[in-house]
């Protein structure tokens, strides 16, 4: 096996995993299915991944989440204020919802709430990409005049009410109710820059 091709298999391994993962859960996801679906030759993945499933998990999960997080930085960054920037968020996720039929939600959320009582690698992967994601909100609310502690607050609202929005849009199978809450949350958000950046009460 050549380094290219190696790294080939590897890295489809890892986008199966984290297709898998995404849609059946950590527990319900077996090693022998990920290298059926994958087409790796058996061997591969231990080679690859001498942790077994634990590392895959963890690995797949930190690739899944910075493909989507870069796809929503890029939103974010070509938004002129902080409502058209909860919008694109809110599109970026039921653009990827709906193209999947509704089988594919967030890529993190289903192995974080399994993990979410266990300590280890596959906890520690789901937390770091949460973190990524928050942080890029962060950034860019303070380069709108959020202070540290307003931008932090209002990161944690946009994240988590696209998040919940979009777990509602997947059951409901209509991504309305994504594109209703991010404009709304946005527009909040931008109200109370708004009055932060102008001197009022925080």
């Amino acid at each position: 096996m050549t380094r290219s091709g190696g790294q080939e298999t590897r890295v489809r391994i890892l986008r199966t995993a984290a297709e898998l993962f995404r849609r059946q859960g950590y527990g319900a996801t077996g090693l022998n299915q990920i290298l059926s679906a994958s087409g790796a030759p058996k061997g591969s993945l231990y080679f690859h991944f001498p942790g077994g499933k634990e590392q895959l998990a963890a690995e797949a999960t930190a690739l899944a989440g910075r493909d989507l997080g870069e796809r929503m930085a890029a939103a974010v960054a070509a938004a002129d204020g902080p409502r058209a920037a909860v919008t694109a968020l809110g599109d970026v996720l039921a653009d990827g919802l709906a193209a999947s039929g509704y089988r594919d939600g967030c890529p993190v959320a289903t192995v974080a709430l399994e993990q979410a009582g266990e300590a280890g690698p596959i906890q520690d992967a789901c937390a770091a990409t949460y973190e990524g994601w928050l942080a890029g909100l962060r950034e860019q609310l303070k380069s709108w005049g959020a202070p540290e502690d307003t931008a932090a607050e209002l990161a944690d609202l946009a994240l988590s009410s696209v998040q919940g929005a979009l777990l509602l849009a997947q059951v409901r199978r209509d991504v309305g109710v994504l594109h209703t809450i991010a404009g709304q949350v946005g527009a909040h958000i931008e109200a109370r820059l708004a009055t932060v950046t102008t001197g009022g009460a925080a």
